[in-house]
C-alpha cells in the first residue's frame, strides 16, 4: 500500500512540473508589458495593483479554465490599471516606489512652506562675512584694447615675415616698484586723492593736540579683564588703510579721536582717523618708501611727527607741520628696526639685516649715523630701549637675545651686559616692559613666547614664563610678535592663527586674560597688533591692508 501511495504522489508532482503548469506560476517578462513613461509626480494616484490569477490544476491534470466573460473582465481590469498608471506618468511602479515618491513630495512641500531653502541661502551669506568696503577703494580695471583677430599667413597665401629677437639686456634688472626714492625731503603728496589736493587742516589740529595726559593707574587683573571685555568691534571700525599687507602699525597718542598709522609691503604709509570724513572714509595714503615699512612710531615729544623705517634702507620722519617726509637716516638697503634712545626722541638706535646697529642723532646735519657697531654676523631683527635707563637696549639677534649698554659699544665684538637664552629658532621680537623695564618679552619661531626677569641685569637673566603659542604664519602673512600693553606693566597682546580668528591677551604668568573675536567683522589673521597708550583701544592689521579696531 505504501508503495502504491508513493507512486501516485510522484505522478502528481510530474504533472505539476509540466510546462503548461509552470507558465502559470512563473512571473511574466516585463518586455510584454507596456513601456513605462518618464516619472512625473502626481499625489492623487493611488497604488495600482496588477491582478494576476494563476490557473488551477485538478488532480487528474485537467485545467479549470474560466469562462470567456470572466477572463475578459480580468483583462479589462489589468489593462485599466496599467493605463491609469501610464496616464499619470508612472508607468508600472511597485507600491514601495510610489510610497517613496509620495514621501518626497510631502517633504518638499513642508520645506517650501517654512522657506527653509531660502533661509539656508541667507545663512550662508551671513556665515561668509564680506571684507569691509570702508577706506581705500580698488582702482577700476583699465578697459582692454580690442585687438584684431589673428589670421594665418599660410591661409592668406602670404609669405611669413622674418622676425628678429630683441638684444639681450645688459646689467641687472631692477623692478620699477623697487626703485628707491631719492634722498632728501619728499612732499606729502596724497596718492589716493586727486592731484593738487592738500592735507586737511583738521589733521594738523589733531596731531598738535596736547596729549601729555598722565597715564592711567595700573588696574588689577579683574578690572583689567573687565575693561577688555567692554572693547568691541563693529563694521565702522574696520577700514582698508593701505593697499597691501601691513608690516607695522601705531596709534597716535591723541585722546579726542583715534588716529592710526600703518605701513605696507610696498612702502606706502596710511593714516586713518576713525569716523573721519576726509580722504576715503578718513584714510590718507602716502608713498615715502618703496619696500616693506617694517617699523614706525610717533614721536612722544613732537606728536606731529611720525618716523617710519623701510627695507629699502631709508628712515624718514613725516612732519605734518612742514608737510614733508624728512630724510633721517639712509643706507643702501636692509633696515629692519629702530627705537628712541632719549626722552625727546632725538637719538635713535637702528638695526639692519646685516647684524649692525647704528646710533643716529637727528640734530646732526645729514642722514648718516654717529657710530656703527657690528653685533651679530647674521641679522638684527628687533631693538627695544629700556623705558627708564635709556643707555640699555635689548637686541633680538639670530637665536639669542642680548642686552647692551650703549656707553660700552665697540665697532665689533661688543660685550653684552646680559643674555637671554633658550631660543632654538629665529626670534621675531624682544621688548622691555613699558613702565619699569623689569621684564623682557620675546617671541620665537619655535612656537614659544617667553618672559624674562631683567630687574637685576645679571649676566644670565632668569626665565620666568614660557607660553606655548603657534607662530607658523607662512610666507604670505606678517610674522606674529607679542607686544606689551603700554598701560599695563604685566600684560601683552599677540595675534593668533586659531579659528575662529582672534587676538589674545595674556598675563606675564601665562594666564589668558581675554580673546578678542567677532564672527561678523573678523575673519582674517591680525598679525600686527598695538594698544593705544592712554585709551582703551586695540588695533590689528591684516594681510589685506585693513585695520580692525576694538574699543569701548
Amino acid at each position: 500500500m505504501a508503495t502504491i501511495r508513493k507512486k501516485r504522489e510522484a505522478a502528481v508532482v510530474v504533472k505539476e512540473m509540466t510546462p503548461e503548469n509552470l507558465e502559470a506560476t512563473v512571473r511574466r517578462s516585463s518586455r510584454n508589458a507596456l513601456a513605462p513613461k518618464r516619472l512625473r509626480y502626481s499625489p492623487e494616484v493611488e497604488t495600482p495593483k496588477k491582478k494576476r490569477k494563476a490557473k488551477t490544476v485538478t488532480e487528474n491534470g485537467s485545467q479549470n479554465k474560466k469562462p470567456m466573460d470572466e477572463k475578459d473582465d480580468d483583462d479589462d481590469d489589468e489593462n485599466s490599471d496599467v493605463e491609469q498608471a501610464s496616464q499619470n506618468g508612472y508607468g508600472v511602479l511597485s507600491a514601495y516606489e510610489l510610497e517613496r515618491l509620495e514621501n518626497i513630495r510631502q517633504n518638499q512641500a513642508f520645506l517650501s512652506s517654512i522657506n527653509l531653502l531660502q533661509a539656508t541661502e541667507e545663512f550662508k551669506q551671513l556665515t561668509r562675512p564680506k571684507p569691509s568696503q570702508r577706506g581705500l577703494t580698488r582702482a577700476h580695471a583699465a578697459v582692454k584694447e580690442v585687438l584684431p583677430s589673428r589670421k594665418s599667413l599660410r591661409l592668406q597665401k602670404k609669405e611669413a615675415t622674418i622676425l628678429e629677437l630683441p638684444p639681450e639686456p645688459t646689467g641687472t634688472l631692477i623692478y620699477e616698484q623697487s626703485v628707491k626714492k631719492s634722498p632728501g625731503p619728499l612732499p606729502m603728496d596724497l596718492i589716493n586723492m586727486e592731484e593738487g589736493n592738500k592735507l586737511p587742516p583738521q589733521l594738523l589740529e589733531l596731531c598738535s593736540e596736547d596729549s601729555k595726559e598722565e597715564k592711567k593707574m595700573q588696574l588689577n587683573l579683574k578690572e583689567y579683564t573687565s575693561t577688555l571685555k567692554n572693547m568691541k568691534l563693529n563694521e565702522d571700525k574696520v577700514a582698508k588703510v593701505v593697499k597691501d599687507r601691513i608690516f607695522s602699525a601705531a596709534f597716535h597718542p591723541c585722546t579726542s579721536s583715534l588716529l592710526m598709522a600703518a605701513g605696507d609691503k610696498w612702502g606706502k604709509v596710511g593714516l586713518w582717523k576713525l569716523g573721519g570724513d576726509w580722504g576715503d572714509d578718513g584714510v590718507l595714503l602716502f608713498e615715502p618708501h618703496t619696500r616693506p615699512v617694517s617699523c614706525m612710531a610717533f614721536s612722544t615729544s613732537h606728536p606731529t611727527q611720525l618716523l617710519s623705517l623701510s627695507y629699502d634702507g631709508s628712515l624718514r620722519c613725516m612732519d605734518v607741520e612742514k608737510a614733508v617726509f624728512d630724510d633721517v637716516y639712509d643706507i643702501e638697503d636692509g633696515l629692519k628696526t629702530f627705537d628712541f634712545m632719549s626722552h625727546d626722541c632725538s637719538t635713535l638706535v637702528v638695526g639692519n639685516f646685516y647684524g649692525d646697529v647704528a646710533i643716529v642723532d637727528r640734530r646732526t646735519p645729514g642722514n648718516s649715523h654717529e657710530s656703527l657697531h657690528t653685533l651679530d654676523p647674521k641679522t638684527v631683527r628687533c631693538v627695544s630701549v629700556h623705558p627708564l635707563q635709556k643707555q640699555y637696549f635689548v637686541v633680538a639677534e639670530s637665536k639669542v637675545v642680548s642686552i647692551y649698554d650703549s656707553r660700552r659699544l665697540k665697532k665689533t665684538k661688543s660685550q653684552a651686559v646680559s643674555q637671554l637664552h633658550g631660543h632654538s629658532l629665529s626670534i621675531t621680537g624682544a621688548y622691555f616692559s613699558p613702565c619699569t623695564g623689569n621684564r623682557v618679552l620675546t617671541s620665537c619661531m619655535d612656537n614659544n613666547i617667553r618672559i624674562y626677569d631683567t630687574s637685576a641685569m645679571t649676566t644670565k637673566c632668569p626665565l620666568l614664563t614660557t607660553i606655548r603659542h603657534y607662530m607658523q604664519t607662512g610666507r604670505w602673512l606678517t610674522k606674529l610678535s607679542a607686544v606689551w600693553d603700554p598701560k599695563q606693566e604685566d600684560c601683552f597682546v599677540v595675534g593668533s592663527m586659531m579659528k575662529p580668528r582672534r587676538v589674545q591677551v595674556f598675563h606675564e604668568s601665562g594666564r589668558p586674560q581675554h580673546s578678542f573675536m567677532d564672527s561678523e567683522n573678523l575673519s582674517t589673521v591680525l598679525s600686527v597688533t598695538a594698544f593705544h597708550p592712554t585709551r582703551n583701544a586695540l588695533l590689528g592689521g591684516s594681510a589685506s591692508g585693513r585695520i580692525h579696531v576694538f574699543s569701548d
